[in-house]
């Protein structure tokens, strides 16, 4: 199974994402079975956010863990840009911890930029870090500009990654910041690579190449997708899914290599921007 190094672990390169989860009650028992399922066939990194359904997603992942080993997962939650400054963050660490029925997060985002001075939020970051209720931070949804301000600041440069929408529909990130994440070794966490499961219009589970592949490959188009994702060794996506058998296919998708030809074939039908895009923010 492919790894990332994140947070200076090796992880696999395919985690659990939880937004959307936690917010139908009929559906709680299925979505925990969903999780437990995805660490059994591999998975350690889960992502949630305080932002996901009010706290309900980490609610529900607090339960979904309890029979785990937590020793062997890596934990990501994320601050709200309202929450991200010296006097409110560590309280809403503290109801993310109580949610999520731990003493740590592995790796605490700043979901994406507020009104709070961004040398705040990193300094009061950093000092979470040092309680050990934080063991390492990063940002989500920061463009190249976002990037290079963080990198000017003190302790900017131990940000441990950056979390940002991408799949193959959605390549906005490959004109400039994935470039520049490469050359500071800032790994990424790509957050909805099969675009919530293709149901954002782009047919890309339609898409005749993708099939084609998939078929001759013998695997599903979502794990065609999520191979795409992850073909960079610096980052790691985190699809997520209600679904038992989905998110087992989600995980084996760690063991999938696309050629060359591969992917160039899927570079012409969904090709590389030629000009900066603004960032989706989701």
């Amino acid at each position: 199974m492919k790894t990332v190094k994140l947070a200076g672990q090796a992880v696999p390169a395919i985690g659990i994402g939880t937004w959307h989860m936690g917010d139908d009650p009929t559906r709680r028992a299925t979505e925990i079975a969903a999780i437990q399922a995805g660490i059994a066939a591999g998975a350690r990194v889960i992502d949630t956010a305080e932002m996901y359904g009010s706290g309900r997603a980490e609610s529900l992942v607090g339960e979904a863990l309890q029979s785990e080993d937590r020793g062997q997962l890596f934990l990501i939650s994320k601050v709200l840009p309202e929450n991200a400054s010296k006097r409110r963050m560590e309280a809403s660490l503290d109801a993310s911890l109580q949610r999520l029925r731990t003493d740590h997060v592995d790796l605490y985002l700043y979901h994406w930029r507020g009104s709070v001075p961004l040398a705040e939020t990193v300094a009061e970051l950093q000092r979470l870090q040092q309680t050990g209720k934080v063991r390492s931070w990063g940002v989500s949804n920061f463009d190249i500009a976002d990037l290079q301000e963080l990198w000017a600041l003190p302790g900017g440069d131990q940000a441990a990654a950056n979390e940002d929408l991408y799949h193959l529909g959605s390549r906005g990130l490959d004109y400039a910041v994935l470039p520049w994440q490469t050359n500071h070794d800032l790994p990424l966490i790509a957050y909805s690579p099969i675009a919530q499961g293709d149901s954002w219009g782009q047919h890309l589970a339609t898409n005749a190449t993708v099939k084609q592949i998939a078929a001759a490959r013998d695997v599903t188009v979502y794990q065609v997708l999520l191979a795409w994702a992850i073909r960079n060794p610096q980052t790691l996506a985190i699809p997520q899914t209600s679904s038992v058998a989905h998110m087992t296919q989600n995980i084996a998708a760690g063991e999938l290599t696309l050629t060359s030809a591969e992917l160039a074939a899927l570079d012409q039908q969904f090709p590389r921007p030629t000009q900066k895009k603004p960032l989706d923010i989701i």
